[in-house]
């Protein structure tokens, strides 16, 4: 009753006032215990479960062709029973890779919206570029579970050089993005891949696409150059999707025990 009058004696004016301050008060104090509950809050959306393999997305090479990495796909899906898609790039695979990096994460978003655990990439040729823009620019570094890339110019191919060079109006924008030292590669170097995400990079010794081969060595990934490990094997750089050394290390890699570099052909 005391409090009551003592309300009732205080001006309308007043009353506001003190009103407006314990709203203030109630909503921080809300929001100091949102902030220190994190412990029992869900994980985000589209974080990867890594004892439990999802699908498997497989990214083309420069101007988009699937054909190579259908067979990979259908491999991956016979012996893993896992669902498998490669990717239709967007135009004709030689736009800009970065654009290229979007549709990997849009259907990487997919996988996730439609209760996947967990998804991997595999990125063939400048795929393999794609697959790294995608991890250090596009969500990627939250999302990927296992990423493998294959033949990837990581630090561009003389091929993409020579073709800006001799004729510049017929090397595309992912042509000219690919030369070695371009400034979408020299920023890419700068981003390095997380520590945590388990990567496989392999490249034939015998790519005449990819010059140097090793452009495909890429710091904090297990770097494979297959003759170190298959000698005399006579892949090229097309070959890689299909060869059946690679096959089997590309499966592998997308399985769930630890990733390291093999001491013996996996070839059967």
């Amino acid at each position: 009753m005391r409090i009551t009058a003592w309300w009732r004696g205080i001006s309308p004016r007043r009353r506001l006032l003190m009103s407006g301050v314990a709203v203030a008060v109630v909503a921080a104090l809300v929001a100091t215990v949102v902030a220190t509950s994190g412990t029992g809050a869900a994980p985000r959306a589209g974080t990867p479960d890594q004892n439990r393999p999802g699908p498997v997305l497989l990214v083309p090479g420069y101007g988009g062709g699937q054909g190579a990495l259908n067979a990979l796909a259908a491999r991956i899906r016979q012996t893993t029973g896992r669902a498998t898609e490669v990717l239709t790039l967007a135009g004709d695979g030689t736009g800009d890779l970065v654009e290229q990096a979007g549709v990997l994460a849009e259907a990487v978003e997919r996988a996730y919206a439609g209760g996947a655990p967990s998804v991997d990439v595999v990125g063939y040729s400048a795929g393999g570029v794609v697959a790294r823009l995608w991890v250090a620019r596009v969500g990627g570094e939250h999302q990927a579970r296992r990423v493998v890339t294959l033949g990837a110019p990581m630090h561009g191919t003389g091929l993409a050089a020579a073709g800006g060079a001799l004729a510049p109006g017929a090397c595309p924008t992912a042509c000219r993005q690919l030369a070695p030292g371009s400034t979408l590669l020299q920023e890419l170097a700068k981003e390095p891949i997380p520590p945590a995400l388990p990567w496989l990079s392999v490249w034939t010794e015998r790519d005449e696409t990819v010059t140097p081969p090793d452009s495909a060595r890429l710091d904090g990934a297990v770097n494979v150059a297959l003759q170190r490990v298959c000698p005399g094997n006579r892949a090229a750089h097309g070959d890689l999707p299909t060869d059946p050394a690679v096959t089997e290390l590309v499966l592998q890699a997308l399985g769930t025990g630890p990733l390291e570099a093999p001491t013996e052909c996996l070839s059967s």
